[in-house]
């Protein structure tokens, strides 16, 4: 079977992500309950004319898979493999207001048809003019590691030699304005949000997009290698360590063999009780990295944590930024990420250096 190598990286966020090195420029917001982005020069990536018509999430995506290609020296790929959780909800939103303004009558169809998931691998593929395997996964919390998983599984069987794969959401006012009646996320007026330690309900929210070219190649640049993604929908507090040996034993490793392990804290005291046991006990002895605290919490989050994951293995170095503890290591060669929310949708990477 062929091995997968992450030979590019294309990330917008809340956070400069873009034309910088790792994290230098890094802000840390605890005052908000939602992240905005910080956002390139659209135009110097898209036709102005196009722009105009773009939902934010279309953008993002256009520009960070547009960064990855650009990184891993690549005009097209042979497959674009998406995640998105909730799509382009900003489009959703609008057809949805326009349908009770006008009573349903008199309705230009743009915002519908703009609206669908795989808006974005549909836009980056007519930008490419790229014919190939274009699919999107709408699997909540683990909708990217779907897409990670069918990308690394077609480089395995030789289907393909090169995948650009990402995973994309966006915020839209009304969504969020739900979001916070259900108590998704953080009541107003309890600042600072804090991710680590957290001791209330809720999370602090956000919106991004991170692509990743993946080729079946070792090249001089290449970041990493994925070495193993699985996906599981519900599991228990107290196994999630069995099924992490059981990962980690599939690849011929053990709990020693990892460098550091990226976790999804999201400042939600429920949901994070998976990641602070396993911090506690079966990590305490290795390097703890999180990110959430910088991007918001969002159903692609994990693409933002592999990026971290990425970049920490190609700089061997961890920023201060990130540290949820103060372990190091003199060299960071295998990484595990694990996500999940609220006890469902589990999601582990397996990383190493090239």
């Amino acid at each position: 079977m062929k091995k997968t190598y992450i030979n590019g990286l294309g990330c917008i966020s809340a956070q400069k992500t873009f034309d910088t090195v790792f994290l230098e420029e890094a802000e840390l917001n605890e005052n908000d309950t939602i992240l905005s982005l910080k956002v390139p020069v659209y135009k110097d990536f898209i036709p102005p004319v196009a722009i105009r018509r773009m939902a934010k999430g279309v953008k993002n995506g256009i520009v960070a898979s547009t960064l990855a290609l650009r990184d891993a020296q690549l005009e097209t790929v042979d497959a674009i493999i998406t995640g998105t959780g909730m799509g382009c909800i900003e489009d959703s939103e609008k057809f949805l207001k326009a349908i009770l303004d006008n009573n349903e009558q008199f309705l230009t169809p743009t915002s519908f048809i703009q609206s669908t998931h795989n808006t974005v691998g549909g836009q980056i593929a007519l930008g490419l003019q790229c014919k190939a395997y274009n699919l999107t996964y709408v699997n909540g919390s683990v909708s990217f590691e779907s897409a990670l998983l069918d990308a690394k599984m077609k480089i395995e069987e030789e289907d393909t030699s090169s995948v650009l794969v990402g995973g994309i959401d966006e915020t839209g006012d009304y969504t969020m304005s739900l979001f916070k009646l259900i108590g998704f996320i953080k009541e107003e007026n309890q600042s600072p949000y804090t991710v680590l330690n957290s001791t209330t309900k809720g999370v602090v929210f956000g919106e991004g997009a991170a692509f990743f070219a993946l080729e079946n190649e070792k090249k001089e640049h290449s970041y990493a290698e994925i070495l193993d993604v699985e996906i599981l929908n519900k599991l228990e507090v107290q196994d999630v360590e069995k099924r992490i040996i059981a990962f980690l034993d599939s690849n011929d490793l053990a709990i020693t063999d990892v460098d550091a392990v990226v976790l999804g804290y999201n400042g939600d005291v429920e949901s994070d009780l998976y990641y602070k046991d396993l911090a506690d006990s079966t990590f305490a002895n290795t390097p703890q990295v999180y990110y959430k605290h910088l991007s918001g919490e969002y159903d692609t989050a994990s693409a933002f944590g592999l990026w971290v994951g990425v970049k920490i293995i190609k700089n061997q170095t961890i920023p201060e930024i990130v540290k949820s503890n103060s372990l190091e290591k003199s060299a960071y060669k295998t990484i595990l990420l694990y996500n999940q929310r609220n006890g469902i949708d589990h999601g582990f990477t397996l990383i190493s250096r090239c």
